[in-house]
């Protein structure tokens, strides 16, 4: 559906590439693994779900001066918009999981990262696996930094999550029209 409304994206002045999975669901590891002739040395990935309203150049630069083969933009969550999942102390990813979060995990992984191909070099193509394996791995070897971002996330993939954004939106267009 996006192909087709947006197409190679000249109608709007930009350039647009697409990368499909196949017939077999890559994951988001495998299918980001797919695309990477499609990016360049380094690139940024944003989840689909999620709305970030924040500037994107600052993990950029985050993650350029951090030298780290990965970096994960995370938000001091408290539990509050969803399970905080990510034990983040001294600017340093100590862990991240989805599946068994800690108390001590008061931060959320905020939906987008900034990597460089070769922290996918190693992963095999054409095989289903997740972006959080590739987290953990560059946390297991100490290449994976993390910056810290003060603004919420909005989820945005669930008509109660669109409402939300909805809702935020209108305010910030209210606020800047006074």
């Amino acid at each position: 559906m996006i192909e087709e409304r947006f197409g190679d994206g000249s109608s709007f002045g930009m350039e647009i590439s697409y990368s499909f999975d196949g017939p077999e669901l890559l994951g988001t590891g495998g299918a980001l693994k797919k695309a990477l002739p499609l990016l360049g040395e380094q690139f940024l990935v944003l989840y689909g779900d999620s709305y970030l309203p924040i500037d994107y150049s600052e993990p950029v630069r985050a993650f350029v001066a951090s030298g780290k083969l990965g970096l994960m933009t995370v938000f001091r969550n408290e539990g509050r918009w969803d399970s905080s999942n990510v034990l983040f102390q001294n600017g340093t990813i100590k862990a991240h999981t989805k599946k068994n979060p800690t108390l001590e995990m008061q931060h959320i992984d905020y939906g987008s990262g900034v990597f460089s191909v070769v922290a996918l070099a190693s992963w095999p193509e054409g095989k289903p696996f997740d972006l959080a394996d590739v987290y953990q791995d560059l946390i297991a070897r100490d290449e994976l930094a993390g910056h810290e971002v003060t603004q919420r996330f909005y989820e945005i993939g669930s008509p109660a999550g669109l409402a939300e954004l909805d809702a935020f939106l209108r305010a910030q267009r209210l606020s800047s029209t006074r």
